[in-house]
């Protein structure tokens, strides 16, 4: 279920033209979303929506965002998803905290290939971010979100990438311990401006594997900052050469370009080419 997500577009279930823009978008996997972005009194429409879509939209990668279990409104949320099967790769969840709230939504899911996806957006969520990273065999990433979760902590909007570093590496490493991804959440503005791209560029030397957008006009810059440069990928090539070369020869100690190479090197350059 780990599939690559690198540019990840949501876009609220309940308007058709921002629905429609999205499927046709380049961007590796489109969310819908019935949560945040949905009023309440809309909420009914934008499942219409969403099911209509999805039955005339086969084969796009699709995620759907469901309503917090603690509303009126997740069950039948989660009821529209197992209803319309591998149309919905997966499910995420809004303010995951708990590692039981991951294994509820998998026993609704179990006649399903769904996957899910935890949003991580509060204090409680970050603090069980590991065990909810390896509550189920559907758990495909997580995700970070910045404005609930800032919100939580008191903490500025604006806040520059330096202050998330801590919360930033808590999912990173979670998400590597159970071997699945880490997507960074959405920069809360349309532009594909010189911010977005310096954030987008910290994220990817972080080692996120991708990032969530609120625009088609930012998904060319996430691609790139999540897509291996042709170096680095010939590089990667060049390392795992040399390492099986010696392998074959019985070689001890290796060294490329006058470094030497090690396992940690080899785990590090198939990342590389798996990314690209």
């Amino acid at each position: 279920m780990n599939r690559r997500r690198r540019s990840v577009l949501i876009a609220p279930a309940s308007n058709e033209r921002m629905v429609a823009t999205a499927l046709v978008s380049s961007a590796d996997e489109v969310v819908l979303d019935l949560e945040d972005a949905v009023a309440p009194d809309a909420k009914a429409a934008a499942r219409d929506v969403l099911r209509r879509m999805l039955t005339t939209e086969p084969g796009r990668r699709t995620s759907v965002r469901i309503n917090g279990l603690t509303t009126r409104w997740a069950a039948e949320d989660l009821e529209l998803c197992a209803t319309l099967g591998n149309r919905v790769h997966s499910i995420v969840v809004p303010k995951a905290e708990t590692a039981q709230q991951i294994a509820e939504i998998s026993g609704a899911l179990v006649a399903t290939d769904i996957g899910v996806q935890a949003l991580i957006e509060t204090p409680s969520g970050l603090a069980n971010a590991r065990s909810i990273a390896g509550a189920s065999a559907r758990v495909e990433s997580l995700v970070l979100g910045y404005a609930d979760l800032g919100a939580a902590l008191g903490r500025s909007p604006d806040a520059g990438p330096g202050l998330w570093l801590t919360h930033q590496d808590a999912v990173l490493t979670a998400a590597r311990i159970a071997g699945i991804q880490a997507i960074d959440g959405p920069w809360l503005a349309v532009a594909d401006s010189s911010d977005f791209r310096e954030w987008t560029r910290h994220v990817g030397d972080l080692g996120f594997d991708g990032k969530w957008v609120i625009h088609p006009s930012q998904i060319d810059s996430v691609t790139t900052a999540f897509t291996p440069s042709p170096d680095a990928v010939a590089h990667a090539r060049r390392v795992l050469d040399a390492l099986s070369r010696a392998e074959s020869d019985g070689t001890g100690a290796v060294q490329l370009d006058g470094k030497m190479l090690d396992e940690a090197v080899a785990v590090a350059a198939r990342r590389v080419l798996s990314r690209r």
